[in-house]
């Protein structure tokens, strides 16, 4: 929930999302004020508040004694702009990871390559390996992408580095997934990809770790420009 918002305009958020999951048509009951204020937790006098709002942008017509009915000519409208509001919000959590991910995953690129073992530059190796036989599985090769960064940071040694790449495995998964589904619009984007992951081992492999954190910044910063370049 945004702070800077008011106690109407999240309720009327709350309200549209209510509407498509329940996959209410065009001239269907909302459920009750009372019900409402339960629901979500409110005062009865925000949700009047909040469906007069929906009212004057004709997303619902309030019928005296008879409670609120969605329009039947604004639902689309509605679903819309939830919808719309929905993206923006995703798009920056997106951002905000790759934002993060660039903090601390630059950094274990460069430990990754004074620290390396022969064991850790082959299971890196093997991932690279897993994620060229990906190319027509984009779930594998999420997987194998992630499998990556994830054995970057265990090649530093750093324990507290490696934990909070485990913690955060699964958010970095979805961000991947995310960017990858963005950058492979492009065929050709999914081949300069691996070559990006494929430089980044090279420069581990020869320990050469002012390189290896360059190429990982480069790698981040070029997906986030990507992404706010379509936006």
């Amino acid at each position: 929930m945004n702070p800077k918002k008011k106690t109407y305009e999240l309720i009327v958020e709350q309200i549209n999302l209510l509407c498509l999951e329940q996959n209410l048509q065009p001239g269907d009951r909302l459920p009750s004020e009372r019900d409402l204020a339960s629901l979500f937790g409110v005062s009865r006098n925000s949700i009047r508040e909040a469906l007069k709002d929906l009212e004057r942008k004709e997303f619902i017509e309030i019928r005296q004694g008879g409670g609120s009915f969605l329009s039947t000519t604004k639902r689309d409208l509605l679903g819309n702009e939830l919808r719309t509001h929905i993206d923006k919000a995703k798009a920056i959590l997106i951002d905000e990871m790759l934002e993060l991910r660039r903090a601390f995953e630059v950094e274990a690129a460069f430990l990754a390559a004074q620290r390396a073992s022969p064991k850790n530059l082959e299971a890196i190796q093997n991932v690279l390996i897993q994620m060229a036989n990906a190319k027509s599985d984009p779930e594998k090769g999420v997987q194998a992408d992630l499998d990556f960064h994830l054995q970057v940071a265990y090649a530093t040694k750093n324990q507290l580095l490696i934990d909070l790449m485990a913690t955060l495995a699964l958010r970095i998964e979805e961000n991947i997934r995310e960017t990858r589904k963005h950058r492979f619009t492009d065929s050709n984007r999914q081949q300069e990809t691996l070559n990006e992951h494929q430089e980044i081992y090279d420069a581990i492999a020869d320990k050469n770790s002012d390189l290896a954190k360059h190429l990982m910044s480069q790698h981040i910063s070029r997906i986030r420009s990507e992404l706010h370049s379509s936006s």
